[in-house]
């Protein structure tokens, strides 16, 4: 069931009038109407992985308990081992295996040994990569004994499998979460309208900027071959809007869908195109997946607080481990990699926590320092943008090498640019209002609120009319496949 269907609109007000007007006096059976509406939204997707969720939260569940009542450190370890090791194996068998065989033949292959190890013809469950790191963070936290194990697992099941955020995130810690579940929730009026407010904003991401970005996106990625450098940049400039548009508007659509039911997540995005440096992009990216990192493997590995050679090492060793988490592709690697040659001048120079405050705070306009250093990371992210997308590393470099010739130059040009313009002008609109709510929690929590009523319904209305006449066919979101 994506966010962006029919179906969702039918099935989130019926939930939403259940949890509130007929289990509101009850804690117990308010998680459990959430914990049987996740698992109904899953199951929409494919009932059969159904089961390797349920089997994933009740391993985490038990493994859980038993590290907590374990007294003897060599019992601790077991449990937290055996956690780490199925979850990751059921991961890399489903997500991993394919590419791990395919990479061993071919090295083989250069040495003069054939190999034929075979392929799995089996499907990447949606969100697998999500909730897996959800139990586990929830293991680790209860060994390093920063939180109690939740021993009713019905409240534990919520944890895991909540629904705005079960297949594409935000990665949820049981610390800032598990509070929310276990404690009783009242409605609270202001609060579900700002739900609804960024719920909106969030299909006007999707469906309007990401969507329409896609089709020219896949139009010139796919055919690059027959375009020039100016033209392939283009490509590239729309899927930079389409990721960001598609996976902060999922975001965008998650925070506002569990504001309604009195809980708030994590926030995922802080208008990550407006950074003046990587380190400050990396900080506003997929905050949850790189806080994520940074906690659980950044840090343990020593961080930043060794010599020069540590620094390096782990570094690449998270850039790296960041882009395999996106696919079973080299493109994803080198995406990494790349980002760690970016990062790696600022940390070694000790500017990477340089921009901490947000761009232009107080002010309408950055400053021209600012503003270079903002078109400076852009470009750079733009650059990177171009390995994650490419079908692999060979397709990629292709693309690099036309953008860099003397075709760069010209116009440019496709069969539907025309048709572009009016996306164009709504990109343009787009940055300008994310600009104006940059200081907020997403564009448009406070844009307006000083307006006359009316002039602030037709801007909310405005909004819902250019989603539906320039609302295409239904796509799923990027980040399902990861």
């Amino acid at each position: 069931m994506l966010f962006n269907s029919l179906s969702f609109a039918v099935f989130l007000p019926i939930v939403f009038l259940i949890y509130w007007f007929a289990v509101q006096r009850d804690l117990r059976l308010q998680n459990l109407l959430l914990l049987v509406a996740s698992y109904f939204f899953y199951a929409c997707w494919d009932w059969r992985f159904l089961f390797l969720l349920v089997f994933s939260t009740l391993l985490d569940y038990f493994t859980g308990l038993k590290i907590h009542e374990a007294t003897e450190g060599l019992k601790r370890k077991f449990w937290l081992c055996l956690s780490i090791c199925v979850n990751l194996g059921f991961l890399g068998i489903f997500k991993y295996y394919n590419f791990f065989a395919e990479s061993f033949s071919n090295a083989l292959s250069l040495i003069g040994l054939q190999a034929n190890l075979g392929s799995l013809n089996i499907i990447l469950p949606v969100g697998i990569s999500f909730y897996t790191f959800h139990g586990l963070s929830y293991v680790i936290d209860i060994y390093k004994k920063r939180i109690l194990p939740e021993y009713n697992f019905n409240n534990y099941s919520v944890f895991v499998s909540f629904f705005p955020l079960l297949v594409a995130g935000p990665i949820e810690r049981a610390t800032h979460l598990l509070p929310q579940i276990v404690k009783p929730r009242t409605f609270n009026y202001n609060k579900a309208v700002d739900g609804l407010r960024q719920i909106l904003w969030g299909l006007f991401k999707k469906i309007v900027i990401a969507d329409n970005c896609a089709e020219y996106a896949n139009t010139i990625f796919n055919n690059s071959a027959d375009y020039s450098g100016s033209t392939l940049v283009l490509g590239a400039l729309f899927f930079t809007f389409q990721i960001y548009c598609d996976f902060s508007g999922y975001s965008d659509i998650a925070l506002g869908t569990a504001r309604l039911f009195g809980i708030e997540l994590l926030r995922n995005f802080a208008f990550p195109y407006f950074s003046r440096d990587i380190a400050e992009f990396w900080r506003r990216w997929h905050i949850s997946l790189s806080s994520w990192f940074r906690d659980y493997l950044y840090i343990p590995l020593g961080g930043s607080k060794g010599g020069t050679w540590m620094k390096v090492r782990n570094t690449f060793i998270i850039f790296l481990v960041s882009g395999f988490w996106h696919g079973a592709n080299w493109t994803f690697v080198f995406w990494g990699a790349l980002n760690a040659i970016y990062f790696l001048p600022l940390l070694l120079t000790k500017n990477n926590r340089v921009n901490i405050e947000t761009v232009a705070l107080g002010r309408t306009l950055p400053s021209l320092k600012e503003f270079t250093h903002m078109l400076l990371t852009f470009s750079l992210t733009v650059f990177a943008w171009i390995f994650f997308r490419a079908n692999n590393l060979n397709h990629a470099f292709s693309i690099v090498s036309e953008i860099f010739s003397s075709s760069l130059f010209t116009l440019p040009y496709f069969k539907e640019i025309f048709s572009a313009i009016p996306l164009v002008i709504l990109i343009i609109l787009f940055v300008i209002i994310e600009w104006m709510g940059r200081t907020e929690q997403f564009a448009i929590a406070k844009l307006g609120s000083d307006w006359n009523r009316a002039v602030r319904h037709v801007f909310y209305y405005g909004i819902i009319l250019v989603i539906f006449w320039f609302g295409g066919k239904e796509q799923q979101f990027i980040y399902f496949q990861f």
